[in-house]
């Protein structure tokens, strides 16, 4: 007799379905957010300056990171004001140590007006990142640059390489945490279909996720166009890329879990189910098929520890855990911390569907599960505390990043999974409490006729097998008739199944602990998509004094300072300077030195210096000429780049008598 598979009604469907959907506009809002998030790797200093105006043309062009990045020769490029590339197109490797360098020559004899310079390159913890900025020669002008609009990883290419991510991280969640559930927990439900279906379901999705972003992967770190994803001189780069190599071996490991898969559902489902009803068997032959189920069992277990931990660090290796502080650590933590994801999210998956789809699960299965699911939920603690604690660093970054926001989010849904999972331990505790012998026989007592229903609904099946049927044999007749008998079967067992009210109760903590949980999924991939708040406040410390000048109103700069040079005749005085538009570029400066009495001093020589501290700019010396008594002029300063610059002053009113006076002041 060949066992139907039991269906949800309309009323056990909905749950599911619900939560079906609740996913599905998860993953659509965690794409959108993770295609807006910030990059990981963050610029940290260029040469020239965003902004700066120079008196004379750059040899090159130079960016520095927070983190390694990988470039190519067309990863940075300087443009005039024409939109005409003039670099060299060569990228030069500059990196030295802990300094992470690239840059671009430049052609010689370059006009004055504005460049701009483009880059984009792919961070170590593989998200693209990109950015443009802009220096000027002599003086700022016009320029015809138009640059995209959408971010590096946005766009169409960006959604779907987002989707297929949480794609990835679902499928690995229920194809290891079902099989998990399946090993550890209630071998017998390796022979039912819904359980079988879940497992390969994980499979597949993983599966096709990852080759999807494989063939994404090269418009989603270059062009953006959907198109370049059939790009085999594209496909052929990105294969000999970290990410590339790390999609590639999850792949190969996909082949080894398929196998691991049909073993599971073939080999083992028989002898789990055939080890547990052999009741007619001697007991040597009994004990011999315990030992190879048993040895099986070891067998799958060990093998599929190793096959699950290598597909999480196809993970470890080429996202988050492989850059930034202690990677030799970080990365086996990652990967024990996604397998502890795994058998808690992936189980509780698997319990959900034990409990809605299966005619029963065994009480034993629900307390083995509750027992793993609290030690995955220690090891979770732990490696999370690290994990914030690496990517975080400060209780600044906690608060005040994006990565340490959406973190504290992450947080708070895994506090309240934990308190409905307390809750779902409580109705485990209840059925475990009513598997009383009265109940165990009462069940038996229904199984029993539940099977006789069975017969019946088989007998109808077959009309030759009943003499006294009139329904002639392979009529459409009959078959209906088998079909409102099995449906009539499926039916009592349901309403068995549904009548315990500890087991409803369970259903119902499960099922809300898995909507939390595809919440919480959903959190985690925007967080793989956000640059860590320790690197976002590393590149906030570093480009802070340039940001703070840059937004200081441009305005004339205009003061008065007293002199005394010593001298026992016109030694004493008042210098005052101006320097019109008083922003970086091009400037006027005037300088009057007057009596105390506010006449004009006619005196030798009058010499200003500028100094930028901060950035170990200067002193850049200018001599002004004399207009008129006690007026002294200079056209065409060049101020490099904003910020608080040191001014310095040198009054000469004799051969021997000079002094010097300053002031610091801010430049926009």
């Amino acid at each position: 007799m060949t066992a139907t598979a039991p269906r949800l009604g309309p009323a056990t469907a909905t749950p599911v379905r619900l939560l079906l959907v609740t996913a599905t506009l998860l993953t659509l809002l965690g794409t959108v957010l993770s295609g807006t998030a910030s990059a990981h790797a963050a610029l940290t200093g260029s040469n020239p300056k965003d902004g700066a105006v120079l008196a004379t043309a750059p040899k090159d062009v130079t960016l520095t990171f927070s983190e390694q990045v990988a470039m190519g020769n067309d990863s940075i490029r300087v443009l005039d004001p024409s939109s005409k590339r003039v670099d060299t197109g060569e990228l030069q490797n500059l990196c030295s140590g802990n300094i992470i360098k690239y840059g671009v020559a430049l052609h010689a004899g370059l006009p004055d007006g504005t460049y701009t310079v483009a880059w984009q390159a792919v961070s170590a913890d593989s998200h693209p990142v990109a950015g443009a900025f802009t220096f000027s020669i002599g003086a700022p002008s016009s320029t015809a640059v138009e640059l995209p609009e959408e971010e590096a990883g946005g766009g169409l290419v960006g959604t779907l390489y987002g989707i297929a991510r949480y794609a990835a991280y679902a499928g690995f969640i229920v194809l290891v945490g079902g099989a998990a559930f399946l090993l550890a927990c209630w071998p017998r439900g390796a022979r039912e279909r819904p359980m079988q279906r879940l497992v390969v379901h994980g499979w597949l999705t993983l599966t096709a996720a990852t080759l999807a972003m494989l063939l994404l992967r090269n418009p989603y770190t270059g062009s953006g166009e959907l198109a370049d994803a059939l790009d085999l001189g594209g496909l052929k780069a990105v294969l000999e890329t970290k990410t590339g190599a790390a999609l590639v071996s999850r792949l190969l490991l996909l082949g080894a879990a398929a196998l691991f898969v049909a073993v599971l559902f073939g080999a083992y489902a028989k002898r789990a189910v055939g080890g547990a009803d052999a009741g007619g068997v001697d007991a040597a032959d009994a004990g011999e098929g315990a030992k190879e189920t048993s040895d099986l069992t070891f067998g799958l277990a060990v093998g599929g520890t190793v096959v699950a931990a290598g597909i999480a660090a196809t993970w470890a290796l080429s996202e988050h855990a492989s850059t930034g502080i202690q990677p030799t650590v970080a990365a086996p933590v990652d990967v024990l911390h996604l397998l502890a994801v795994a058998g808690w999210l992936g189980g509780l998956v698997a319990v959900l569907v034990a409990l809605y789809r299966t005619p029963s699960v065994e009480r034993t299965a629900v307390l083995r599960f509750s027992r793993i699911a609290f030690v995955s939920v220690v090891i979770l603690a732990l490696t999370g505390l690290y994990q914030s604690w690496r990517q975080v660093g400060s209780w600044s970054a906690l608060t005040g990043t994006a990565y340490g926001q959406l973190l504290l989010v992450k947080v708070g849904l895994v506090v309240v999974l934990v308190g409905v999972a307390w809750i779902s331990r409580r109705w485990t505790a209840q059925l475990a409490e009513s598997a009383t012998p009265e109940a165990n026989a009462e069940a038996e007592a229904e199984a029993e006729g539940l099977a006789s229903d069975d017969e019946e609904a088989d007998a109808g099946a077959d009309p030759e097998s009943d003499p006294e049927s009139d329904v002639p044999a392979g009529s459409e007749r009959a078959a209906q008739l088998a079909r409102q008998k099995a449906a009539v079967a499926t039916a009592r067992r349901k309403r068995v199944r549904d009548a315990d009210p500890a087991r409803t109760g369970l259903r119902r903590s499960v099922l809300a602990e898995a909507g939390i949980a595809v919440v919480l999924l959903a959190v985690t991939t925007v967080l793989t998509s956000t640059e860590p708040g320790r690197t976002e406040e590393e590149a906030a410390r570093a480009n802070g004094g340039a940001q703070e000048a840059a937004a200081v109103p441009d305005r004339p700069v205009d003061f008065t300072l007293p002199f005394d040079t010593g001298g026992s005749t016109d030694g004493k005085g008042t210098v005052r300077l101006s320097i019109d538009p008083g922003r970086s570029g091009a400037n006027t400066l005037h300088v009057w030195v007057n009596r105390p009495d506010g006449r004009p001093l006619d005196i030798p020589e009058v010499k200003v210096a500028f100094t930028l501290t901060a950035e170990q700019i200067g002193p850049l010396p200018v001599v002004p000429d004399r207009i008129a008594t006690g007026h002294w002029s200079a056209n065409s300063i060049q101020i490099p780049l904003p910020g608080e610059w040191q001014i310095q002053i040198t009054v000469r009113t004799s051969d021997i008598d000079q002094t010097t006076v300053d002031k610091n002041v801010k430049i926009g």
